[in-house]
């Protein structure tokens, strides 16, 4: 199996001082990481993130943790935690269908990195029909824009992906328009 393996850049900002797992979780190429020894969360707890109204979504670690997953291409990773976050919040309520978005995306990525095109727009189509039920800027994120971000990506499948910018953390609309910068590591190299 050919995978297309996107370079981390160090210069991306992280929301959260929380550690990044060693590696990342690529089905059928790396070891599960709870069901496998060799696992980087083996023997421990599936996330259990607490639930969080959504103007308060800056005071939650989980919620900054799953972006700076997603952000840093732990696509496996960042969609075990925004399932847990759409558990917690309420699967049938905006936040749990905002979650789900996100949970959709991060599996398109991960189809991607795999190289399962036909996944990818399928997941990101429905991501994208949810996310239209969103308000334009909801947790931080300007839903509008990310939106316009995940179509592009999905007609370029030589982007490595489409990152989460968190509109009060002083990132700006959009990080998606110019390419990424300092391709230096390999994604999986534990590095944050």
């Amino acid at each position: 199996m050919e995978v297309n393996e996107p370079l981390l850049t160090v210069d991306w900002p992280r929301y959260i001082s929380r550690a990044l797992p060693t590696y990342r979780f690529l089905p059928g190429l790396t070891p599960h990481p709870r069901r496998d020894p060799l696992g980087h969360s083996f023997a421990e707890p599936e996330p259990r993130p607490r639930p969080f109204e959504q103007h308060q979504w800056s005071r939650s670690e989980d919620y900054l943790y799953a972006v700076d997953l997603y952000n840093f291409f732990y696509w496996w990773e960042a969609h075990e935690v925004f399932e847990g976050l759409w558990h917690a919040c309420g699967r049938k309520t905006q936040a749990g269908n905002f979650f789900q978005a996100l949970i959709q995306f991060a599996a398109a990525h991960l189809k991607r990195a795999l190289g399962n095109e036909a996944a990818v727009r399928k997941l990101a189509h429905s991501g994208l029909l949810r996310l239209q039920n969103s308000p334009a800027s909801y947790m931080g994120l300007d839903t509008v824009t990310f939106a316009h971000d995940i179509t592009s990506w999905m007609g370029d499948n030589s982007r490595p992906g489409v990152r989460i910018r968190l509109e009060s953390c002083g990132n700006g609309p959009s990080v998606n328009k110019a390419p990424l910068s300092n391709p230096s590591l390999p994604v999986g190299s534990g590095t944050s």
